[in-house]
């Protein structure tokens, strides 16, 4: 074991936690409204963030982070495409932000977090070009209205993992089962707004003296074959990391539209091994006592890959040279200390790569609250605060790993005691 030393995080470095409209909010109306998840339960009240956001902000000063990685849903603020934006709920939203910055936050708005307005499923969602001048209007009536107080833009979370989960795999409305013209055709119309959206942030949400960033976040999971010398596990890991890893990249930031990012989000957890075709993951149904015979390190979703950190940021500071943000990054389990060593791990190799010369601004962790984890519902415990959902009054309590992170985020870095 190598001497503790410090770990130190470049001056003015973001430390946050993240969530979704539809995982915490509640009172909503999108196409999840009536979902009802694998453990029975739907996301109508969730956390009911959508009212306790000033408790939450003063959540979030406890823990010590000076960032926070929010949505603000589409479908309360306009009823119809091109329509003008609901004052009222712009007023809340706002009043959140204005929360944020007296608290020392800096909001970080994600624009698309998996919901649409229910108008916009009518017409096909993502599957219709139509679907993009809509969403271009909202990001321009969105981005004038907050200008001034909102400087970091995410126009999609996780385009692959949308559009592969409703037209690929089913899990996510409207429930669309291998469907990969579906696919493609939703990961490029994104695309296409994106770059559009872009050129619109930039113009309307720039003030003196501020700078207007806006990017992507990418999930990015490494698939390998768990006996590499299996050439149809292999066969089936390539496929994988072309269509969701390389072509989505490739849609979003290849060529002429790497132009349309300023940053990279990067939303980092793990990796897939296949066997026999079969994803080796908690996720797909094979529990994690049988992948631990295996030797296979996993959350109650993932394999972890902490090493993974490392490579992914090297491999897209090399290929686009652009900032990145840890725009994700946690751990669902029960056992706190699995979820320590984790975060440990995983910021090591930040801080690594860092080191080296990536040039990396921010780290979000997912999550704040434990919360609706879309169709797992709220078996998945992510969250920094745990949320009693048995209790109407949805009482927060900060988990063990809530002191370690504000920890980090207090001191800018932590005591490394185990080799890199």
């Amino acid at each position: 074991m190598s001497a503790p030393h410090w770990l130190r995080f470049p001056a003015g470095f973001l430390w946050g936690t993240a969530t979704a409209p539809t995982q915490v909010e509640g009172h909503i109306e999108n196409e999840w409204t009536g979902f009802t998840a694998q453990d029975g339960s739907n996301c109508r009240v969730a956390c009911d963030h959508y009212h306790r956001y000033p408790e939450d902000i003063q959540w979030m000063q406890q823990l010590g982070t000076n960032a926070y990685r929010f949505g603000i849903e589409w479908s309360r603020l306009q009823s119809a495409p091109f329509a003008p934006l609901n004052p009222l709920e712009l007023a809340r939203y706002v009043d959140q932000i204005e929360r944020l910055l007296a608290a020392g936050i800096t909001p970080m708005v994600v624009l698309h977090h998996f919901s649409n307005p229910p108008w916009i499923n009518a017409t096909g969602g993502w599957t219709n070009p139509a679907t993009i001048a809509a969403y271009v209007d909202y990001v321009h009536r969105l981005v004038t209205a907050l200008r001034g107080k909102v400087f970091l833009w995410n126009t999609f979370n996780e385009p692959d993992t949308y559009a592969c989960v409703a037209y690929l795999l089913g899990g996510f409305p409207p429930h669309h089962k291998w469907q990969l013209g579906k696919f493609r055709r939703v990961i490029n119309h994104m695309a296409r707004a994106h770059a559009q959206a872009s050129r619109v942030i930039r113009r309307e949400g720039q003030v003196a003296g501020h700078k207007v960033e806006v990017g992507i976040a990418k999930n990015w999971t490494f698939f390998h074959a768990y006996k590499p010398y299996s050439p149809w596990d292999r066969l089936t890991a390539y496929a994988c990391h072309y269509t969701f890893n390389k072509f989505v990249l490739d849609a979003f930031l290849g060529r002429w539209r790497r132009r349309a990012s300023t940053f990279i989000g990067l939303n980092y957890y793990g990796r897939v091994r296949f066997h026999h075709f079969a994803a080796m993951i908690p996720a797909s149904g094979t529990p994690v006592r049988r992948l631990r015979d295996f030797g296979f390190v996993c959350d109650d979703m993932v394999e972890r890959y902490p090493e993974g950190m490392g490579k992914i940021l090297t491999y897209l500071h090399r290929k686009f040279r652009l900032p990145i943000y840890i725009t994700e990054h946690g751990a669902a389990s029960h056992d706190e200390n699995f979820r320590e060593l984790d975060l440990r791990k995983n910021l090591t190799a930040l801080h690594g790569a860092i080191s080296a010369g990536v040039d990396v601004r921010g780290f979000f962790y997912w999550s704040l609250l434990d919360n609706f984890e879309w169709q797992f519902g709220y078996t998945k415990k992510f969250g920094l605060l745990a949320v009693d959902f048995s209790d109407a009054k949805l009482p927060r309590t900060p988990k063990p790993l809530a002191k370690v992170y504000a920890g980090i985020c207090r001191k800018n870095g932590f005591l490394q005691t185990e080799p890199g």
